[in-house]
């Protein structure tokens, strides 16, 4: 028991100097870290310690400790690898729970790009989308992938993206796709409907990483008749697995 407390504590200093990292700072010394958790001075000394000999911190001259960043690349390396593995067992389940062709998707630019699928004996898709780009203004994972963005950051995704029509609902522009994703994160999922091609139906969930950031999407896509009407259920599933991909990327809870 005590043994996991003290890894506990050790992580949590490490997501704390992350955190001083993230608001800009190079480094952040022993009382900073007591002053932002409300700790003793003397346990949080023993938890950077501890995390720099499991080399997860670095400390400088000035007493500073900072993130070891050849681990941090290590991590998401490692975590892009369990996304294609993990990720095919995902898409399964999720093809065993809707019987709709699924796919995991990442974002490259002002496209997406698919990395993973899996479709059922039954589908009538032909040929793969593995590798292939697609505008992701209207593509069946661009909502999701940019769940988190600010609206600057969205904006700043497609400043140089003309909006070309694709589907009778492909979105006119910058506001209209802004509006769309607002309306998604207030139902909990991203709903793409003949945005990307005429009878064309998705559904698609954020996949959030050990960093708590956005990193791939989960779809399931089919067409509008059949998956419309069923897709609050299809929502459910997709998250259901989504929260189950996160797990096997070391998403903190």
């Amino acid at each position: 028991m005590s043994k996991i407390s003290s890894m506990g504590r050790g992580m949590q200093v490490v997501f704390a100097v992350g955190s001083r990292h993230g608001g800009g700072a190079r480094g952040a010394t022993v009382g900073d870290i007591a002053a932002d958790l409300g700790k003793d001075r003397s346990q949080v000394s023993r938890g950077l310690k501890a995390a720099q000999q499991e080399n997860f911190l670095l400390r400088g001259g000035h007493r500073e400790y900072s993130l070891d960043w050849s681990l941090y690349t290590d991590a998401q390396l490692l975590t892009e690898q369990r996304l294609r593995t993990e990720g095919m067992a995902a898409l399964e389940g999720l093809v065993g729970d809707t019987g709709e062709g699924c796919f995991l998707g990442v974002l490259n630019g002002d496209s997406t790009v698919t990395i993973g699928e899996h479709v059922p004996s039954n589908s009538r898709m032909v040929g793969s989308w593995i590798g292939r780009p697609y505008p992701a203004y209207c593509s069946d994972a661009g909502q999701a992938l940019l769940w988190d963005a600010s609206d600057a950051e969205v904006r700043a995704v497609f400043s140089q993206t003309d909006f070309i029509r694709h589907g009778p609902n492909t979105p006119a522009d910058i506001e209209d796709f802004l509006a769309r994703l607002a309306g998604a994160r207030e139902r909990g999922y991203s709903v793409v409907d003949e945005e990307a091609e005429p009878n064309l139906y998705s559904v698609a969930v954020p996949v959030r990483d050990f960093r708590g950031e956005t990193i791939a999407a989960l779809q399931v896509v089919g067409s509008k008749a059949r998956l419309e009407p069923k897709s609050r259920e299809t929502a459910a599933a997709a998250l259901k697995w989504g929260a189950w991909l996160e797990v096997a990327l070391g998403r903190p809870s």
